[in-house]
Order: C-alpha cells, then sequence, then structure tokens
C-alpha cells in the first residue's frame, strides 16, 4: 500500500487577503481557484512540489454550525500552523516583515541544525519557515 499527503487545509477568515499573502509574500503559486457549492476551492503550493496542494478555507466551508466557534478560536491564534522550507530564509523574511506580518521569532539558528523563524499569517495562523544549512 502506498499513502502520500496531496492536500492539507488551513483556515482563513478571508480567502482574498490569504491569497495576496501565501502567493505574493510566500510565492506559492495557485494551483486551482473555482466555485465550490457556496464557497471557493482555493488551492496553492510550493514551486516545483506539484504533489502537495494547500487549501485555503474558511470556517463556513463545511462545518455549517460550528463556524463561529471556528472563528472565535481563530481569533485566539488557536488553529492551524504549518512549516515551510525555503533556500534564502533571510529574503523570505524580509518579505514577510514587509508585508506587515506579526513576527514571533526573527530568524534564528537552532540547536537542531536549521535556520528559522515564526510569524503570523493575516488570519493568525502560525507560521514557520526554515533553511537547511549549506
Amino acid at each position: 500500500m502506498t499513502i502520500t499527503l496531496s492536500h492539507t487545509f488551513i483556515t482563513v477568515h478571508d480567502q482574498e487577503i490569504a491569497l495576496a499573502f501565501y502567493r505574493d509574500v510566500l510565492g506559492l503559486e495557485v494551483r486551482a481557484d473555482v466555485p465550490f457549492e457556496d464557497f471557493r476551492w482555493l488551492t496553492l503550493g510550493a514551486p516545483g512540489q506539484e504533489s502537495v496542494e494547500i487549501v485555503l478555507e474558511v470556517p463556513e466551508m463545511g462545518r455549517g454550525e460550528a463556524a463561529p466557534e471556528i472563528r472565535a478560536m481563530m481569533a485566539k491564534g488557536n488553529l492551524a500552523g504549518a512549516m515551510f522550507q525555503v533556500d534564502d530564509l533571510d529574503g523570505t523574511f524580509e518579505r514577510v516583515r514587509a508585508s506587515g506580518a506579526e513576527i514571533t521569532q526573527e530568524p534564528t539558528d537552532m540547536f537542531y541544525g536549521v535556520r528559522d523563524c515564526g510569524f503570523r499569517d493575516p488570519s493568525g495562523n502560525h507560521l514557520r519557515v526554515s533553511q537547511r544549512p549549506g
């Protein structure tokens, strides 16, 4: 049996704002942007990593009555997180800082062998970006 990850979901307040951040600041590519029932199926992925897509979804998409509670958790920064790997951490960090995103950790050499930083997307999701040595 073979199993691979194809999609992962990040819940956002506003898909347009999230799209601008993930595409224009982080450099992800739009893979799909189509109407989906009363919603929008919006996926992005890293250039060169065709097999994995990130779905930017709003709380109401497929969750109905739980949406208000999900929005409340988002407001506290208690939902999704993701970690990306880049080849230019400092350049990526400067683009994120220039976007006005909340910085949670400046680029730091970690004891476990990577250099990374942390910040929040416009919906408050915790994101990290790392760069391997060499």
